[in-house]
């Protein structure tokens, strides 16, 4: 009997000091007891495998998409399931000393209707305990559900709020950088209308990158939480930000390298510390740049007006460079299964403002968007 108490009090300590360091804490708590952590390795792969499985993207992204909410619901019903029989336990170790409606004798399973009831905060009165140390556990398990309660409810609206501010910026990529974005598509686009807005941009995301860090350390389940498009994530953001400065950094010459730079720092930071606490290193970091690829978008920045170096300084210079984020974020991409960003968009390729599921279905009815977007724009000019 005395251990089974001890047990279950050590049980009980864990499970609120997991959920102070989930919803508390603003900060990344690691070791070994780590209820949450624990959770979130057992489920996600097979959840992640399932996905797999399925043949169409759309149902695959559609599964991905609900793992995040659902993760902390599980959470939630997992914390309270080991609470509510660890307090059952308590009350079965000091004897089921509990006053029930015909006189019986109480036992485990009314340790356990006691134990939910007060957990909840029912009090339906049925069942109450004899003994001074029954009242004390049954207040305790009571002030704990209550709390737990409070606790999750303030938890949520902060997590969708970050979710929330986090996407807005990934939709503001769409019409800057293409649909999926693509740094080369970025800085063509900017070179064409907004050279100069370039540097704001950089301003912009650079505290993008930071809110990012901060929110997906203290809320890991953020990380977990899919974009609105199909096309689109955080990950492919951050990616396409890094690709972005690190082409100014190798050899774009009339562009914010100082913006550049400092925006390059920040979105590597974030890369690194996201990979370490989410993923795993990979052995061998799939190309996504080809020679004949960076010739080809080199060149086309030329024609839109943006010098650029050497090609082959170019090409060595960013080659050092993508050596310093690619590993983590090919990780991050291989353990949360989403996709990384091409360095130059398809030709042919639409923006996600550009298509509907209307104009799929009257492609007859109607003039392409792509082009009356290319006929206001140059009747603006």
């Amino acid at each position: 009997m005395p251990f089974v108490a001890v047990l279950a009090i050590a049980i009980i300590g864990l499970v609120l000091w997991d959920a102070f360091g989930t919803i508390v804490l603003p900060r990344r708590m690691v070791g070994p007891f780590r209820l949450s952590a624990f959770v979130y390795r057992s489920t996600w792969l097979p959840w992640r495998w399932a996905a797999r499985r399925l043949r169409q993207t759309g149902q695959q992204d559609f599964l991905m998409s609900l793992y995040g909410p659902l993760s902390l619901i599980v959470l939630l019903v997992i914390w309270i399931a080991i609470l509510l029989l660890c307090f059952a336990l308590l009350h079965w170790t000091l004897g089921s000393r509990l006053n029930t409606p015909d006189g019986h004798h109480a036992g485990f399973g009314d340790d356990l209707y006691m134990s939910g009831t007060t957990i909840f905060t029912l009090g339906l009165g049925d069942l109450s305990p004899q003994t001074s140390m029954a009242k004390i556990v049954t207040v305790l398990e009571a002030g704990t559900g209550f709390g737990l309660l409070a606790l999750v409810i303030g938890y949520l609206p902060i997590v969708y709020q970050a979710f929330s501010r986090r996407e807005a910026n990934i939709a503001l990529l769409d019409a800057r950088a293409g649909s999926p974005p693509s740094a080369f598509e970025l800085l063509r686009r900017y070179c064409r209308d907004d050279h100069a807005g370039l540097n704001a941009f950089f301003e912009t995301w650079e505290r993008w990158c930071a809110e990012l860090l901060e929110s997906h350390l203290s809320y890991p389940a953020l990380a977990f939480f899919r974009s609105q498009h199909e096309r689109q994530s955080w990950l492919s953001a951050l990616t396409m930000i890094l690709d972005a400065t690190a082409l100014i950094l190798a050899g774009v010459v009339d562009a914010p390298r100082q913006s550049a730079r400092l925006t390059f720092a920040m979105a590597r930071h974030a890369a690194v510390d996201l990979s370490q606490f989410l993923s795993k290193p990979l052995e061998h970091t799939p190309e996504r740049l080809p020679t004949a690829t960076l010739e080809h978008a080199i060149a086309a920045l030329r024609a839109s007006g943006l010098p650029v170096n050497d090609d082959a300084a170019v090409h060595d210079r960013l080659t050092a460079i993508r050596e310093l984020y690619e590993p983590f974020v090919a990780a991050l991409a291989h353990q949360l299964a989403l996709d990384l960003p091409p360095w130059l968009g398809a030709e042919d390729a639409h923006d996600d403002w550009q298509t509907s599921m209307w104009e799929t279905l009257n492609d007859q009815r109607k003039r392409s968007l792509i082009e009356i977007e290319n006929d206001t724009y140059d009747a603006i000019k």
